[in-house]
């Protein structure tokens, strides 16, 4: 049986978070001894930690909340392509691969992930890309960095455009050690009434069966 790829960052409480924002925390509130009957864990976190996705009220005080996109965005077969090769990524470099059919596509670029690292700088992805990705029949853009903007931006161009054309988001997903192909994927959020995003597990499985 073809086992599944966990592409999840491990949330550790020394895992890095975006500058400012609220880090990641898990404690036992109450021991065993406590309580007399089980250990009770207590988490602290931002829902944007990790390998997380967006929902359009992130950047959008119109866009809908977590609650109200359908699961099946986040369930089923995705391509994963290799883009390291480029500091920007542009509708020319996109049409390099072969993308027809392809309704998730996964994006592994130059960035080493490193959950424990927060990155100063990370490549580019132009806003152009949002109507060639939905000209495709694309719903979901996976990447390997914590946002699909510039770290610093504050207009968040190509997270509007993807919203504009459609695509879901998913960031800090880790395809270090993931052969490029076609995948199953299933990165389920939480369904948080009112939610801006969510930490996801996310996991790769091969549509083509090993040997």
């Amino acid at each position: 049986m073809t086992k599944w790829i966990d592409i999840t960052q491990p949330l550790t409480n020394d895992m890095a978070h975006w500058p400012g924002d609220r880090p990641f925390k898990y404690e036992v509130a109450a021991t065993k001894e406590q309580t007399g009957s089980a250990n009770i864990g207590k988490i602290t976190t931002s829902v944007h930690i990790g390998t997380h996705v967006d929902a359009p009220f992130h950047f959008d005080n119109d866009g809908k909340t977590m609650e109200q996109i359908p699961i099946d965005i986040y369930i089923g077969k995705a391509l994963v392509i290799d883009v390291s090769e480029y500091k920007t990524i542009t509708p020319e470099v996109l049409d390099k691969y072969n993308l027809d059919g392809v309704k998730r596509l996964l994006i592994r670029t130059s960035l080493t992930n490193n959950p424990k690292l927060f990155p100063e700088v990370i490549p580019l992805l132009d806003s152009s890309i949002g109507e060639y990705l939905a000209r495709k029949g694309v719903i979901l853009l996976g990447v390997d960095m914590p946002s699909v903007d510039h770290i610093t931006s504050k207009t968040l161009d190509t997270h509007h455009a993807l919203h504009r054309n459609g695509i879901h988001i998913l960031e800090n997903i880790m395809l270090d050690d993931v052969e490029t192909g076609e995948y199953e994927l299933i990165a389920l959020p939480l369904r948080i009434v009112g939610g801006d995003g969510s930490p996801v597990r996310a996991a790769l499985r091969p549509l083509k069966e090993e040997n």
